[in-house]
């Protein structure tokens, strides 16, 4: 075994070489660090460097009696390369490692080639992956796991890989794996079929009630608010079966036009939650000289058009294309034309910040909401109203209607992500049925034990404001 030396260091490029004859007798070690480079390894020696592991049998499979191994320590911080388009997985102290030996790619190797990314315990919900650059993947190249196994030791990740090429360890923050996210993807596609059909059946029911029953004026407004949220919902619904079954198969503009779509659905559903938070806020709290023509009117207007205006921004600066989900090791599961992953500022704006403060807004209006129901109960002021299932249908009914179960999207990240997004999945896909019962319940059939309505505790609010 012959050292040649290495390569004159640049920043975030260092090279080692070696002669090695195929009759050696001991496997090849190789020690490396993304600040000290590659350099051989004594078989006595101890390090908390990361390591390579080259067996011997590679050599004695070659024809030549010398071949020269190339390795390298990259910094892709500083050379920008290897850089997956859509990237969301972080490489570990941005250090790639590359191995050649000879002139040929050797592939298939038995006992594989052994490195040892040296790091330290690795935070809560991340989750180490060997990984290998291919060329042929998409445009311009990505990032693949087969071929390589991953295990984690005491001083760090080894990777065990078939082939020789340039390797890195992916550090990946969600533990999302494929048969998760084919389950989670059913469910949401069978949870908005049934939702689809409960929200046609409460429209209908809340139609028929205002035809049927005469109501006071706030309430009929109530309906309306309600007609318009279980409306937006069912074009969610409605859009993301098109967008799951459509995409991939789409043209591009096709494909921006139906991301755009489905993006101006959710944030109306987003704004409609909104509306009814304003709507309780004005009931409650500005009890009294409430009046506004052409109220319901106006409230579509900022309902259906205020998303309108956000998608025409965002279409304007091509937010929208196809974007695809990926399993921790990379491999594509599912298309949907989204937002694609260049403008993810974009939705972190519009759907995580925007939500964000609907839901702040709406958890303090719900706050007031049940604080007022509960000081009302107490003083005995609504009779026939104390039945605790009752109170709690009423209160769940109003968590749900003011889009709290949207807020589970942001506890699907780390450890706890996999039961969150199937519990995520399954509250919103089946939002319009919890909305269907609540109103069955609450505005029929009128009989004596529903004078504590909303709609009586707000008249009754009224009447002892006004005595005050």
């Amino acid at each position: 075994l012959l050292q040649l030396g290495q390569h004159p260091r640049q920043a975030g490029h260092q090279t080692l070489l070696l002669n090695v004859s195929r009759a050696v007798t001991r496997d090849v070690l190789i020690t490396f660090s993304p600040t000290e480079g590659p350099r051989r390894l004594n078989s006595t020696e101890k390090g908390k460097a990361g390591k390579i592991h080259l067996p011997r049998e590679i050599f004695r499979s070659l024809s030549s009696q010398t071949v020269r191994v190339v390795v390298t320590v990259l910094s892709i911080q500083q050379f920008g390369m290897f850089k997956e388009v859509n990237q969301t997985a972080q490489v570990l102290d941005n250090t790639v490692v590359g191995i050649t030996v000879g002139e040929s790619s050797i592939s298939g190797l038995q006992p594989p080639v052994q490195l040892t990314f040296a790091h330290r315990e690795l935070p809560q919900g991340v989750t180490p992956q060997c990984a290998f650059w291919d060329p042929s993947k998409g445009q311009a190249g990505g990032w693949r796991s087969s071929g390589c196994a991953t295990r984690l030791g005491d001083k760090g990740t080894v990777c065990s890989c078939d082939h020789l090429t340039f390797f890195t360890l992916l550090l990946l923050n969600q533990t999302l794996d494929g048969s998760t996210a084919k389950a989670l993807v059913s469910v949401a596609t069978a949870g908005c079929g049934v939702a689809m059909a409960f929200s046609i059946f409460t429209m209908a029911f809340c139609i028929f009630i205002r035809c049927r029953f005469r109501f006071e004026e706030t309430v009929c407004i109530n309906l309306g608010l309600h007609v318009n949220l279980v409306g937006s919902l069912f074009l969610l619904n409605l859009a993301f079966l098109l967008n799951s079954g459509l995409s991939g198969k789409t043209h591009p503009r096709t494909c921006s036009v139906l991301g755009g779509l489905t993006h101006y659905c959710l944030l109306c559903c987003f704004t409609w939650m909104a509306l009814e938070g304003c709507q309780l806020y004005l009931l409650f709290v500005k009890v009294l000289g409430i009046y506004i023509p052409h109220y319901l009117g106006k409230l579509c207007l900022v309902g259906w058009g205020f998303p309108v205006l956000v998608v025409g921004v965002a279409g304007g600066i091509g937010s929208y294309g196809e974007y695809s989900i990926q399993t921790t090791d990379h491999q594509v599961i599912a298309h949907l034309c989204w937002i694609t992953s260049k403008h993810l500022l974009v939705h972190y704006i519009t759907n995580c910040g925007y939500f964000g403060l609907i839901f702040l807004f709406n958890m303090a209006v719900f706050g007031v909401v049940t604080h007022k129901s509960c000081s009302l109960q107490s003083a005995g002021a609504v009779q026939g109203y104390r039945k605790p299932w009752k109170v709690a249908l009423v209160a769940a009914g109003l968590f749900c209607l003011l889009g709290a179960t949207w807020a589970l999207a942001f506890l699907t990240y780390g450890i706890s992500s996999t039961p969150m997004l199937y519990l995520f999945t399954i509250l919103n896909s089946f939002q319009g049925i919890f909305i269907f019962i609540w109103l069955v319940i609450l505005y029929y059939p009128k009989t004596k034990e529903t004078t504590g309505s909303l709609s009586y505790i707000i008249r009754h609010d009224k009447t002892t404001t006004a005595s005050q």
